[in-house]
Parts: structure tokens; sequence; C-alpha cells
């Protein structure tokens, strides 16, 4: 723990906000001799600290970095609140990836909660405010079916988490003291609920250093990373393996949607977005995720997935299969289109490039590829010049976007260190280029028509040039035929 951080101080929970009415806590009772014998009876808890988890010391790297980008400046970042899906029930949280990234809590952390960075002549002392459990006494306790233990399970108490993150803690009363002044910035993305402070422009500045930060991940960061696409490569051979299934029923995206999803909650915290299964002429709507269609033998099937694990980490991969197993020439001619401007564009990277000469890279075989095949109205060459740009017709998105604890991570940050930014080792991104041929495209021969392909992989930069996190999961169009012949049954 820095030494500029204060004590560990704790607080008496604030009073018990008025939940969400609903039908089981109507009927709870609210006679004093219930109240009394609720209250008595229980174990004495074991107060057992933990030790500090594995991301603590990255995460109070990060807060030093932070803090000596804004000298004077006080910073508040919150986690968020829970979002009301209906009625009485919620979406599951999950923190706001800029507070997991200072703090290290990441799928086990307390809705509202909030970060603050007091300025001090050394530089900030940092305190993480958060509910902490009320007592067995209270009716938060048992009556509160938001936060109360007898609803949730257990929560953990200041000291628990001052152990576990590394990190000052006090109960979150105590933001009321905090000074909302002129030299207070917030994150105002999950901060809505706290006081205006210096104002919008400088919250934006904190935004963007935060996302800018991010830019370059340090070694935890990559091994998560490591470990997503390694629960993302297991979900993808239980989709094959379950093909079959797949295909029998009517809706056979939604059962790719459950198998998938099935492997990020076992091996993870959950998706790291809602999963693509986009089988047929579905494959051509770029983020079809509905998935109500069926997978049909002759068809292909994209599908772009990804596991977030606890950490929040996440891995963003695209493969397209051919359902029966066997691509169509016509299918393969795409697919090893798409394969040869991915490989393109990986083959360029390294340090000191810029990152937008990636998507030119790839942008030169699809225009070439496109033109061989009849499709532009002009030649390659002159569809690559900025005021045509025909061949984009076939591929309207961009090749790549940085990932992390965002699967668009550090989108905040400014033109010239993203889009027009220099690569430097550390920086994991996506390659992934694809063409897509809607099914009522004149523009195309018949034969290409309703066929949609992705190829989408994680790419590490190295000292010396680029890693494919994700090449062990087949790529190649004969490798994917043989995985899915080993694997489907």
């Amino acid at each position: 723990m820095s030494d500029s951080e204060r004590s560990l101080t704790t607080t008496e929970a604030p009073a018990t906000p008025e939940p969400r009415a609903t039908a089981n806590r109507s009927t709870t009772p609210g006679s004093d001799a219930f109240k009394n014998y609720i209250a008595s009876g229980w174990a004495e808890r074991d107060e057992i600290l933990p030790p500090a988890r594995e991301q603590a010391p990255s995460a109070l790297e990060r807060r030093l970095a932070l803090s000596a980008a804004f000298p004077g400046k006080r910073l508040v970042i919150a986690a968020g609140s829970r979002k009301q899906r209906s009625n009485d029930t919620d979406y599951p949280f999950r923190a706001h990836s800029a507070f997991s990234y200072l703090t290290g809590w990441a799928s086990d952390s307390e809705p509202d909660s909030v970060l603050v960075f007091e300025p001090t002549e050394a530089g900030h002392d940092v305190t993480l405010y958060f509910r902490e459990r009320a007592g067995r006494d209270s009716e938060e306790f048992y009556a509160n079916p938001e936060i109360g233990e007898f609803w949730i399970g257990p929560r953990p108490s200041l000291a628990q988490v001052a152990a576990d993150l590394g990190l000052v803690t006090a109960g979150i009363a105590e933001i009321e003291d905090v000074p909302f002044d002129d030299s207070t910035l917030v994150l105002r993305e999950t901060g809505e609920h706290l006081p205006q402070g210096a104002g919008d422009d400088a919250d934006a500045d904190l935004a963007r250093v935060l996302s800018e930060q991010r830019l370059v991940k340090d070694a935890y960061e990559i091994e998560q990373m490591r470990l997503a696409v390694a629960a993302t490569a297991r979900g993808f051979d239980d989709i094959i393996a379950d093909l079959p299934r797949i295909a029998a029923h009517e809706r056979g995206e939604r059962a790719v949607e459950g198998v998938f999803n099935a492997r990020a909650r076992l091996d993870g915290n959950t998706v790291g977005y809602d999963t693509i299964a986009a089988s047929g002429p579905h494959a051509c709507i770029l983020h079809w995720t509905r998935n109500d269609g069926p997978v049909v033998p002759g068809d292909l099937i994209l599908v772009d997935a990804g596991v977030e694990l606890d950490s929040l980490y996440t891995a963003d991969i695209t493969r397209t299969l051919p359902v029966s197993g066997r691509f169509t020439d016509v299918q393969r001619r795409v697919y090893e289109a798409v394969r040869e401007a991915a490989d393109a564009a990986f083959a360029i990277v390294r340090p000191g490039i810029r990152f937008r000469e990636i998507h030119q890279t790839a942008m030169a075989v699809i225009a070439r590829k496109t033109a061989e095949w009849g499709l532009l109205p002009v030649s390659a060459e002159e569809a690559l010049e900025a005021d045509n740009q025909q061949h984009r017709r076939y591929m309207v998105h961009g090749t790549s976007h940085h990932l992390g604890i965002d699967v668009h991570d550090c989108a905040k940050a400014r033109r010239e260190m993203y889009l027009d930014g220099v690569l430097e080792p550390g920086m994991v991104f996506t390659i992934e280029p694809g063409l897509y041929f809607q099914p009522d495209d004149l523009t195309v021969p018949e034969e290409y028509r309703g066929i949609g392909v992705r190829i989408e992989d994680d790419i590490l930069v190295t000292a010396s040039g680029a890693e494919n996190l994700s090449i062990d999961i087949p790529r190649s169009a004969d490798d994917v035929e043989a995985w899915i012949a080993r694997l489907a049954r």
C-alpha cells in the first residue's frame, strides 16, 4: 500500500435506501417480536482478512500513473449502479472498466462504490468508498432485497476489501465529506449521481487520460488476455462439437449462443459482449445478435464471441464455419480471400508502424480480390484512392480495434493516440477483415449473394513484431474443415 494512502477508516452504514417494492418484501413481518428474534442467535463472524489479490500491485501502479497525470486535482471514479431490467429485477452488475482497472475489483465489486484521489503535496491519498455490510441487528440485513445478506448472500467488510485490494477503504456515507469543487474531476459515465466538479471539459480530460493509459497492457493484463482467448477457444470447440444438434433445431443460432454462453459462465464471468451467431445471409449483418434463425447445412455460420474472465478482461474472436463441414468452392474462395487480408495485415505489425496501416494493408487485399472477381466498376488501384473506395461496399467496418478490459478498449483516446497512433510493445488489438455480400446485392453474381465471412484474431505487439494470441484456433479453410471433422458428433 502506498504511503500516501490514508489509514483505514470505518463508519456506520448510511441510512438504508428505500428498495424497490416487491411482493416478497411486502410480506416481511414488522412486529417488534420478529425484529428482536431475527436479530439474535447468530454465531460470531470470523473476520478473516484475505491476502492481496494478484492484480493489486498492477492496480497500484496504474493509480500512481493517473495521480502523476493530474497533480493538484481531486479525481472521482465511480463503479456505477445496478441497472433496472424490469420492475424489481436488475441486469447483472458490472463495474465500470476504469474503476476496475484502477482498483483491481472486478466481477465481485460492489455497486455504487466510489474511488477518490485526494490531492496532497506528495501526490494523492486514495480512498475506496463503498457500502459495507450491515450488522445482523439491522433491518437491512433481512429486509432489503438489493443488498441484504438474506437476499444476495454475504458481503465484505471494510477491512476485508482493504486487505484484498491493498486500498484504504471507508464507508459510503463519508463520501459526503468530499468537496466537489473546481479542483474535482469526475468520470461522468458512472458518476452522474455525484455533484458537479470542475465541469464537462475537465471531466472529459480524465476519461481521455484513463483511456490512453490503457493502450499499453502490463504483464498481468497480457496474461489475462491469454487466458480469455484460451477459454474462448474452448467455447468454439463446444459449438463445433454440438453442430449436429444445433443444425437440427429451428432456432439453431440460439443453440450456438447458449453453448458458448455456458462456457463463458463456466470458465469466466460471462460473455464479453452479445454473441453473434449469424448463419446464412445473417452473416452479412455485422451486429446480428437476435440469433433466432436456423443453422442450415450448406450455409456458413459466422460466430463472433468472447469470454470475459472474472478479472473482466475479454477476448474477441470470429470464425466462419461451414455448417456441413465442407466449404463450397465459392465459399472457400471468399473465405481464403479474407484470410489473405488478415495475414497480410498481421505481417506488418511491429513497433513503430501506425495503427491505421493495419487497416490499409487489409483493404489493399480486399480491393484486389473484389476487382479480380469483377465486382468493382474500377481497378483495385483506383478503388483504393480516398475519393473512391468502391471495395468498401463489401466491408464497411474497420479492420482493428484495441482490446482489453473493454471489448472496444481505450475508446476515449485521442485520434493521434489511437487511429493515428504508433504501435508499442504491449498493445493488444484485433485484426478482423471480412467480406459481406448481401442477399439482394445486384453488383455481385448470384453465387456470392448471402455469403458473409469474417476472421478475427487477437494480436499482441511484441518488442520485435507481433504474436497472434488466437493462432491455435483453426483459421485456414483446410484446418477449419479438419476441426469440424474431428469434433462434430
